[in-house]
């Protein structure tokens, strides 16, 4: 309990459940996507997840899943046009939502506020109730546009988190790099999967 300026006692706010909002749209790098949900499985986070119809055309062409594949690791699939789903209002407590991958169009729906699908409106919503919200982006190379979007995204608590190699873990596949990006994206949330290869200094003579 914690003492209020004016004497009164106040309970701290209960902590949010296990739960997580998964959003892919249609970018590059579906694959993302599909291990956040691994991950949160593995770290026994409950999953809702929304899908673009730009993201399953991705999903064919970059992996072998099938759609059903795909919503079969999530808790919870919600209709990209279901607007009325729990994931679309503030009142339904969650972590936060990642947006593994996101596409320009997705991130610029967001930014503006105007959202025409479950996803976009569940970012809102996110970003409303001052809930982490992290936006995996695609996209190479940025022109100013991207560059101030993301900006106003930044300004508006939104974490933006392009999925980087990190070389220093000494990947041996794709696989791993995937794995690193997701579990770092999801640290983020206070979420700590094993997959994930810290820093542990600098090894071997010291260069000054």
């Amino acid at each position: 309990m914690a003492e209020d300026v004016n004497g009164a006692v106040r309970n701290p706010p209960p902590p949010p459940p296990a739960r997580l909002v998964v959003g892919i749209s249609g970018a590059s790098g579906v694959t993302y996507g599909v291990r956040v949900l691994d991950a949160l499985r593995e770290l026994g986070v409950e999953s809702h997840l929304v899908v673009t119809r730009a993201a399953l055309l991705t999903l064919s062409q970059e992996t072998d899943l099938s759609p059903d594949d795909l919503t079969g690791r999530a808790d919870v699939s919600h209709r990209l046009a279901d607007v009325g789903a729990t994931i679309a209002s503030g009142s339904f407590r969650t972590m936060g939502m990642i947006v593994a991958p996101c596409s320009v169009r997705t991130m610029s729906e967001i930014a503006t506020g105007v959202t025409s699908s479950l996803l976009t409106r569940a970012a809102d919503v996110t970003l409303k109730e001052r809930r982490p919200l992290v936006l995996m982006i695609r996209e190479t190379p940025l022109h100013l546009g991207h560059l101030r979007t993301m900006t106003a995204l930044a300004e508006m608590g939104a974490t933006i988190a392009p999925p980087l190699p990190a070389f220093y873990t000494r990947p041996d596949s794709i696989a791993e790099m995937v794995d690193q990006s997701v579990g770092r994206a999801l640290d983020v949330f206070g979420l700590d999967w094993a997959a994930v290869r810290r820093w542990g200094g600098l090894k071997g003579p010291s260069a000054e």
